[in-house]
């Protein structure tokens, strides 16, 4: 039975689950099979190896994973072709190099496939970021067209307050022009009266020595 371990995996653990793990894989076998083989080698349980393996492992083994799964391939075509070996021994060597170039172009397919496989990760991770951004973008600009719209009412009532302002300004001032008039105006009318008055009023002395005004 394997035991159970609660010590920290190593860097020999790894390895030994990643070539365990990758041989299975290009000899056509189950990842269950090869978790529960590096658990008997390294004394862990199947489960823990399969954890390790897809939470950590695997990621570091992404081009190996896709040239064992080509091998995988290889292997699958060389079996279906040992089993009409008679009918190969029949072919010419110009049908055999061709059977030979497919297979190898088979392999390259797989590898581009998964290259692909990556290539799309990556770009639905780049789209995802940039919606996040955009949506950030989005809620910034209507913060922004909120706060333009608070400060063009702002800028519309002071424009309305320094128009009654001027406004007002401008009566005073005419009253105030109208008072100066009026006030002039009485002043010289007074100066004249005054004028007048000095004209109008003449004295004479009596025998008494006295002041005496006359009409």
């Amino acid at each position: 039975m394997t035991a159970v371990r609660q010590d920290a995996w190593s860097a020999e653990d790894d390895l030994i689950l990643a070539d365990v793990t990758l041989r299975h894989i290009r000899e056509g076998s189950t990842q269950l099979a090869a978790f529960e083989e590096v658990g008997d080698k390294i004394g862990r349980t199947s489960a823990a190896c399969g954890f390790r393996w897809n939470s950590f492992v695997r990621k570091k083994y992404d081009e190996a994973i896709g040239i064992a799964k080509a091998q995988r391939q290889k292997r699958s075509y060389s079996k279906r072709q040992s089993a009409v070996q008679p009918q190969v021994a029949a072919l010419s060597v110009t049908d055999t190099e061709e059977i030979v170039f497919r297979s190898e172009a088979f392999s390259e397919e797989t590898l581009s496939i998964d290259a692909v496989i990556r290539f799309l990760r990556q770009w639905k991770g780049m789209v995802h970021e940039n919606a996040r951004q955009l949506k950030l973008l989005e809620k910034e600009l209507r913060e922004k067209e909120e706060e333009l719209n608070e400060l063009k009412f702002e800028n519309d009532r002071l424009f309305k307050q320094v128009n009654e302002v001027q406004t007002d300004y401008r009566v005073v001032n005419d009253d105030y022009k109208a008072l100066i008039q009026i006030m002039d105006r009485a002043r010289r009318l007074a100066f004249l009266s005054e004028e007048e008055e000095e004209v109008k009023s003449r004295f004479k002395m009596d025998a008494n020595g006295n002041l005496e005004r006359i009409d």
